[in-house]
């Protein structure tokens, strides 16, 4: 294609993504995907192939690119079709975060053109506790498990399909609506996608895909290029799995070839009882991303920019773990480890272009009481780089959510924030200080239970060159520290305070 049409189709298929996150971001009720942006939105061709996404969450994107290809294969679509998803071992990440799937057929076709799909994490899927994010050991204790399977037929609801789903949830009438602006999404997406196919053809429109994604290839290549050829190992640990073990490893050796990168993950521990395990999507999402940040700018997130990566890593390991393992923070903490451990050994290969140990975590803090969920993560510090010093108080790697505004907290759940500030001090030291966590305290005003799963709490974000580590993290009810993982029951008064660690510093500052 000339370079121009390649830039302007590019370009379309992003906007195309872009729309369709408005439309689920508005269309929503709850405050985890209209004010939290906890949702992703995706295009696909007929094999399932990344072709486009929007700029939204990391770990639901590389997970969906990983997956795909198995899940458009199980069906004989039909034009009006819709698939609903959140098996972590089927094509989903952990159960809170519900995928549908829609065909795209070009008009008087027999067979679809591409898909458009968007994932969206709900704070009630019918889990043992509320928020959906239970310390537990059985995945069948982490909510309502959906195998790929039509929620849609020819543009119709299957209500049966739906009603199930709904009857397992504690809040069904803000779910409905969420699900509903799913489908909104994925109808939006259908739509332009279809004018952009019946106005290319369908046989230009493939052509299309295929000379984005060569194109993306080849910008990959030349981007990891820049790494000298050699191997690189790295470890790191997990604090623990909330049920008594802890200093969980994780181990890369990374290969660099001539552009090419090969990561093999064999070491790292095996699975464990608590939710700290991970699908093999996960670990993929984590892979992709973090290689993805070396290719040069604009490089299009799409199938072919991944070409270049390949990765193994043991069945039954931590972050390859066999069904029927609980997996509620392995989506969140164990994907955040294992983009730390990635970095640090590239690291080992490119000291001046990697930065030190973001805060490694999301702080996941999931509660509810009588009719009411919530689940929020909370911002910490960046790592600090050769170029520049960590930010305070942001998202960092594999999430990519705001917070939610304190007003909305307050309107919406019986709740109090009454702190909310940065943790200054705990960015780690060096010629590049390292950024702030975040301090946040949470009063409740009536019985209320929670869970809690963070992690760099015992183990601080590592710096580099020299650089201080960030400050661990901390946890405190009422006046009694709280480990990584717990879970909690509040009464009216009762106080939470979740201090977020900081970055680690980059650089000896003599």
């Amino acid at each position: 294609m000339d370079p121009v049409e390649l830039s302007l189709f590019t370009s379309r298929i992003q906007a195309v993504c872009d729309e369709m996150g408005a439309v689920l971001r508005f269309a929503a009720f709850s405050p985890n995907i209209r004010d939290r942006l906890d949702y992703s939105c995706a295009v696909f061709d007929p094999q399932g192939q990344l072709c486009g996404q929007a700029a939204h969450i990391p770990v639901h994107l590389g997970s969906m690119a990983y997956a795909m290809q198995d899940l458009v294969g199980r069906f004989d679509w039909q034009p009006g079709d819709m698939v609903i998803v959140n098996d972590p071992y089927l094509g989903g990440t952990h159960l809170p975060d519900v995928t549908l799937i829609a065909p795209v057929f070009p008009q008087g076709a027999t067979a679809p053109a591409a898909f458009v799909a968007n994932r969206a994490h709900h704070a009630d899927i019918g889990a043992a506790t509320p928020g959906s994010m239970p310390l537990t050991s059985q995945l069948a204790d982490e909510g309502v498990l959906l195998s790929p399977q039509l929620l849609l037929r020819a543009g119709d609801i299957d209500a049966g399909v739906f009603d199930r789903i709904l009857e397992a949830l504690n809040n069904p009438a803000q779910a409905e609506a969420d699900f509903r602006a799913q489908i909104s999404a994925n109808d939006c997406g259908r739509r332009r996608l279809g004018e952009l196919i019946d106005a290319r053809g369908p046989a230009d429109f493939t052509a299309a895909l295929a000379a984005l994604n060569d194109y993306g290839e080849r910008l990959a290549r030349d981007g990891l290029r820049q790494l000298p050829d050699g191997a690189y190992d790295f470890a790191d640990v997990m604090d623990d799995d909330g049920l008594g073990r802890e200093d969980i490893a994780i181990r890369v050796s990374l290969k660099v070839n001539d552009g090419a990168i090969e990561l093999d993950f064999s070491g790292t521990a095996e699975q464990v009882d608590g939710n700290i395990n991970c699908p093999l999507s996960v670990t993929a999402a984590a892979v992709y991303y973090s290689l993805h940040c070396l290719m040069p700018a604009r490089t299009p997130a799409c199938a072919g920019s991944f070409r270049p990566i390949t990765f193994t890593a043991p069945a039954g390991c931590l972050i390859n773990a066999n069904a029927p393992a609980a997996v509620a923070a392995g989506n969140v903490e164990t994907s955040s480890r294992i983009v730390d451990v990635i970095l640090g050994a590239l690291a080992v290969a490119a000291p001046e272009r990697i930065p030190a140990a973001s805060q490694g975590t999301m702080n996941n803090l999931a509660m509810g009481g009588d009719g009411w969920d919530y689940y929020e993560t909370i911002a910490g510090g960046m790592g600090a780089g050769r170029d520049g010093g960590g930010l305070d108080g942001v998202q960092t790697h594999m999430t990519n959510t705001l917070n939610t505004p304190i007003e909305i907290v307050e309107m919406q759940y019986p709740l109090r924030i009454n702190r909310y500030s940065l943790r200054d001090g705990s960015g780690g030291g060096g010629a590049r200080s390292g950024g702030n966590g975040l301090i946040r305290e949470y009063t409740f005003l009536g019985a209320t239970s929670i869970t809690l799963l963070t992690e760099r709490r015992r183990h601080a974000p590592w710096g580099l060159a020299g650089g201080q580590p960030g400050a661990c993290g901390e946890n405190w009810f009422n006046d009694t520290p709280v480990p990584p993982k717990a879970n909690l029951t509040a009464t009216a008064g009762d106080q939470l305070t979740l201090a977020t660690p900081g970055g680690g510093g980059w650089g000896d500052n003599g």
